[in-house]
């Protein structure tokens, strides 16, 4: 259990010399990671659930990953959410092995069952002894990681379904109000559409939409911001400019080819849409300093936008990826022109006005 997760902590931690001792007398090992505190935690030597208050486990943060060892010890305590890792001989195959049984309870049922469908997406495009490395990822469910194999590189993007929220509004939730991608069907679309016109988007060279998951070509990691604090470089904003009035100057159709028999038809950008990602301000961000608005200046601010937005929504549509900022630009300097920018994100593209990237 503690070669377990030593290799796991190490892992996590991007370091394969970190110190790892067993909390076999400390009870409890906390380390500060890059992606999030992991406490280490053996309850070999506790015999009474109520010892668990003294050795700080309430004291741990909700963003804390916790590994414990002996966890039948913590009884009624362990929380209904989890993975249940069963680590068992195997003699038939060596004294140094193991299997391997996880358990998902909870929210981390379905997580423990996509596990099993990634490996073998994984093993169908022949990666499956590739090295891997965790990559960070955008705000939303979606998760990354760099595959090496054979002298390439590769990114798999795994993108669970998007589920509904609760409805905010005539039965919908924001996610259908707003247009958000509900799966990988639009980034294959918009991919290969932005490809064929000379853009650089990654190539998606394997895809299971059923599953959410996508092998993407790996554009590297170099982008249009750089030093500490992050500053832009002009030369690649200018490119990153001149790009999208390349794009904006095309007669670009709204439904783009995803497979044989399959198209994805990118919805418009309407007044709905604006006008629920404007009130973010007022249903979100205002109540949580405290300042919410009333009725009557919510009225007033929800007009004003009308009004704003009607010379906006008279605009001839064009593809607009919303997302158009820094973190979702890549920096190529091997190629030309407007090939240099590389393109990620762009899955919620909706037809709008140019205006807005």
């Amino acid at each position: 259990k503690t070669t377990f997760a030593r290799a796991l902590i190490r892992r996590l931690a991007n370091d394969r010399t970190l110190e790892v001792p067993s909390p076999t007398f400390t009870l409890i090992q906390t380390y500060d990671l890059p992606r999030f505190p992991v406490a280490h935690i053996d309850l070999f030597r506790v015999s009474d659930s109520a010892e668990l208050a003294e050795i700080g486990l309430d004291d741990l943060t909700d963003k804390t990953v916790t590994l414990i060892e002996w966890p039948e010890r913590a009884a009624s305590q362990l929380p209904d959410n989890r993975f249940d890792i069963a680590l068992t001989l195997s003699p038939q195959q060596g004294s140094r092995h193991r299997s391997a049984r996880l358990t998902g309870y909870g929210t981390c049922a379905p997580r423990a069952e996509r596990i099993v469908a990634m490996r073998a997406f994984i093993e169908r495009c022949g990666l499956a002894d590739a090295e891997r490395k965790h990559m960070q990822g955008d705000a939303s469910t979606r998760a990354y990681e760099r595959f090496a194999h054979g002298g390439h590189s590769y990114v798999l993007m795994n993108s669970p379904r998007r589920s509904d929220g609760p409805p905010v509004r005539d039965g919908k939730p924001y996610s259908a109000i707003a247009h958000l991608a509900e799966d990988v069907t639009p980034f294959i679309a918009m991919a290969n559409a932005l490809r064929a016109r000379g853009f650089s988007a990654p190539a998606v060279l394997a895809a299971d939409r059923a599953a959410g998951f996508l092998l993407i070509e790996d554009l590297g990691n170099e982008g249009v911001v750089a030093g500490a604090p992050p500053a832009p470089i002009e030369e690649r904003y200018a490119a990153a400019t001149d790009l999208l009035a390349a794009l904006h100057a095309m007669q670009l159709p709204a439904t783009l080819p995803v497979e044989a028999g399959v198209d994805y038809t990118l919805p418009p950008y309407d007044i709905d849409a604006l006008l629920i990602e404007a009130e973010l301000l007022t249903d979100w961000y205002l109540p949580m300093l405290g300042a919410p608005m009333s009725v009557t200046r919510k009225r007033d601010y929800l007009a004003l936008w009308r009004e704003a937005l009607g010379p906006v929504l008279r605009e001839p549509p064009t593809w607009v990826m919303r997302d158009y900022h820094s973190p979702n630009l890549l920096w190529l300097p091997d190629r030309k022109d407007r090939a240099r920018v590389g393109l990620l994100d762009f899955q919620d593209a909706v037809m709008g006005a140019p205006a807005y990237d």
